[in-house]
């Protein structure tokens, strides 16, 4: 199982232009649409929205894509 995260974790995540860092800044336990797409998401296995540090991007991604950074 994943690693558990909270609102203000800083974490990383590859991306198609590389290694990309940002801020947890929701937690979803629950399908939702983004981005025109249905994410899946349960309380045992969250989505996590993080805004990107560099281009204020949001991206939506499971706690198995996330690393946790200091």
């Amino acid at each position: 199982m994943a690693a558990k995260f909270k609102i203000g974790d800083k974490v990383s995540w590859n991306s198609e232009a590389g290694k990309v860092s940002g801020t947890i800044i929701k937690i979803h336990t629950k399908n939702f649409d983004y981005k025109g797409y249905t994410h899946h998401a349960t309380e045992s296995d969250p989505q996590y929205e993080i805004k990107s540090d560099k281009t204020d991007h949001i991206a939506a991604h499971k706690g198995s894509a996330l690393t946790r950074i200091s």
